[in-house]
């Protein structure tokens, strides 16, 4: 994915100045495999096996132009009908700024039968959500033993800045291989990861050309399942970038020092009158404080009020067209918010990064494929801005960014002029209790045994209020009173209440305040016998319960810490008791390196007619290693059991 400003060093002008082609692609003529593969024994059970997957990419190239092509070979034996419910399509992967050369598709059944597909009977779709048309090959009366092989050449802008190859994937693979083909005077640097094979090169004296090649056998298929993980950070990956051109006497190309320069000079311009004179009309209107924390909040509020995000506006050509026109792209937005931090005096960073989930920034290897995104870091508050999006505000930012690595880029006075200088850094994990959720949960049986009142009070903070506070932004009242009342019925189990008020709900108030909301309601009891049993676990809403239907492959990896407090405080009539008050009691601890990193720790205590219960649950960390799965599970698994627990009340 490439960032929607990207900020160029000037050095990619060595490869794209013109894409005149010099030659020919030796990918053109690629065919079909007929090359008969075994199955290995311990394979032979999968509902797919990829046979054979074949990647190359060639790069040609003379010293003023280069043009890519990436070639996709890929044979997968069908072994069940869930396979062949899954393959019965067979998508075409290019976008509309690249070129399909080759586009073959052919099916052999079981008994032999060989039928190549027909590229006229390509077929079309609309996402109804994006709006996005994919094509496909329909592969009609595809059975059970069926191998489907496939060949997709796709012409297309050179990666020269760094690139990302997923060689392991959902199903097991028996031959995986990757090639990269360039002329013989680049270089280029690469590194594999998670147990994935080194590159060999491989340069022929009498060739004008050079290539990496990677080849690994017999690859476990992960499946793309396992709920708190993060699967595109540990599959077998291959990554590469061009390092040197030693025809121009280029090195260290794509590097980090030229980016920071490069950007820093691009985004911290010198406004001429007009601009300069929009920036302080604009900054009188906004809340002066000497608080820098909130006066970042005053800041970020008042341009997210005046001013959206359009990643494909092209209409500014200066910070005056910004104001007047009530949008920007991800460039003019950065120039936008620079031009008045250094109006107000505030010193900032610009931090390049990704999200962990999708691209995992590696520290250790410069690539422009990381710098995707960008936010703001503040050094005399310690916070970081999303500046971009809507929902989040300050101090939150999309939680992908936090526990990743990023480029910090700041100025730095030399010689007279300031610079750009980069330093890759960790951007910060919000603690667990920035993310604490506190319920109190009063159930009164003193009124009427048969139907308690109930009186429920939640204060979400963080990530948690989130998910609830722009609603109200967003939608009609009486669509979020719907939304409401859907919301609380996860803990109430009610759709009638005698009240449902909230607090703090809004944009103003994400980072800035709790979402609080508070419920009152009578509860419903069943009898058994002359014993009243009440559902009270349910009242701290559901809980997720972690199942694990096969052996777990990957580490624990959490979107973000979090921690619960949750207090009950139960009312009993007199001339009743409660007979099972034990089931409250939990103690599930998972501890890391001799550290408490996360538990579910409940217990009561009996105070005249009041039982009163305490529940703390917490994750205090983003990763936990695989060999304490179980244990974590544990934890998870507590509150689950906790949500189940039945009250019983009995006479004396």
């Amino acid at each position: 994915m490439k960032p929607y400003f990207r900020l160029l060093p000037a050095v990619l002008a060595l490869f794209i100045s013109s894409l005149i082609s010099a030659q020919t692609s030796s990918l053109l003529n690629f065919g079909f495999s007929d090359e008969k593969i075994e199955i290995p024994e311990q394979f032979k059970n999968q509902n797919e096996v990829i046979l054979l997957k074949n990647l190359k990419t060639e790069i040609l190239a003379n010293e003023r132009s280069a043009e890519q092509y990436f070639l996709i070979h890929e044979k997968k034996w069908i072994n069940s009908d869930e396979g062949v419910e899954r393959n019965n399509r067979v998508y075409i992967p290019f976008k509309s700024d690249e070129t399909l050369l080759l586009n073959k598709v052919r099916v052999i059944s079981e008994n032999g039968k060989i039928t190549e597909l027909n590229p006229k009977d390509i077929m079309e779709e609309t996402d109804e959500e994006t709006d996005m048309k994919y094509n496909y090959y329909a592969v009609n009366g595809l059975t059970k033993g069926a191998i489907i092989e496939k060949i997709f050449l796709i012409k297309e802008s050179p990666d020269l800045e760094g690139k990302i190859i997923k060689i392991q994937e959902e199903q097991p693979i028996l031959n995986a291989t990757f090639e990269l083909i360039y002329p013989k005077y680049l270089v280029f640097r690469h590194k594999s990861y998670n147990g994935l094979a080194e590159a060999i090169e491989n340069s022929e004296e009498n060739d004008n050309s050079s290539s990496l090649l990677i080849s690994q056998k017999n690859i476990e298929g992960i499946l793309d399942d396992e709920t708190y993980s993060n699967w595109d950070r540990h599959i077998m990956k291959f990554k590469y970038k061009l390092d040197q051109n030693q025809a121009s006497g280029k090195s260290n190309l794509y590097n980090y020092l030229d980016f920071a320069k490069n950007v820093y000079d691009n985004v911290h311009i010198e406004l001429d009158k007009k601009d300069q004179k929009a920036i302080d009309a604009f900054v009188k209107d906004i809340p002066k404080s000497k608080n820098q924390f909130e006066q970042l909040k005053f800041i970020e509020n008042k341009v997210k009020n005046s001013i959206s995000f359009n990643r494909y506006f092209n209409g500014n050509n200066s910070l005056s067209d910004v104001i007047r026109n009530k949008q920007a792209n991800g460039l003019f937005l950065l120039r936008f918010y620079t031009a008045i931090f250094n109006q107000l005096g505030i010193e900032s960073e610009m931090v390049f990064t990704s999200k962990r989930y999708s691209v995992f920034f590696d520290k250790d290897f410069e690539t422009m494929e990381q710098l995707v995104d960008v936010i703001f870091y503040f050094p005399n508050v310690n916070e970081y801005m999303d500046f971009l999006s809507l929902e989040y505000r300050l101090p939150m930012v999309n939680f992908n960014y936090t526990g990743n690595y990023g480029l910090f880029v700041k100025g730095k006075e030399l010689g007279g002029a300031k610079i750009g200088l980069g330093t890759v850094k960790l951007i910060e994990i919000p603690s667990a209790e920035s993310n604490h959720d506190i319920q109190n949960i009063l159930i009164d049986f003193t009124k009427n045994i048969e139907k308690p009142e109930i009186h429920a009070t939640y204060t979400f903070n963080g990530y948690s209020a989130l998910n609830f506070q722009p609603l109200k932004d967003f939608v009609p009242q009486n669509q979020y009173d719907m939304i409401l009342k859907d919301f609380a019925q996860n803990y109430t189990l009610e759709t009638d209440y005698k009240s449902l008020k909230t607090e703090n709900d809004g944009l103003e108030n994400v980072g800035f305040k709790p979402f609080v909301l508070d419920a009152k309601f009578d509860g419903t009891i069943q009898k058994a016998g002359n014993n009243i049993l009440f559902k009270a676990g349910e009242t701290i809403g559901k809980q997720m319960e972690l199942y694990q239907d096969h052996q777990r492959l990957l580490p624990v990896e959490v979107y973000y810490p979090r921690k619960y407090t949750r207090t009950l405080t139960i009312k009993i009539p007199d001339g009743y008791s409660i007979k099972n008050p034990e089931s409250f009691n939990f103690d599930k601890k998972l501890v890391l390196n001799g550290k408490t990193e996360a538990a579910f720790i409940s217990s009561y205590v009996q105070k005249g007619n009041e039982l009163i219960v305490t529940n703390e649950e917490f994750y205090n960390i983003l990763e936990y290693p695989l060999e304490v799965f179980e244990k974590y599970r544990e934890v998870i698994n507590a509150a689950a059991d906790f949500n189940k627990i039945t009250l019983v009340l009995s006479k004396d």
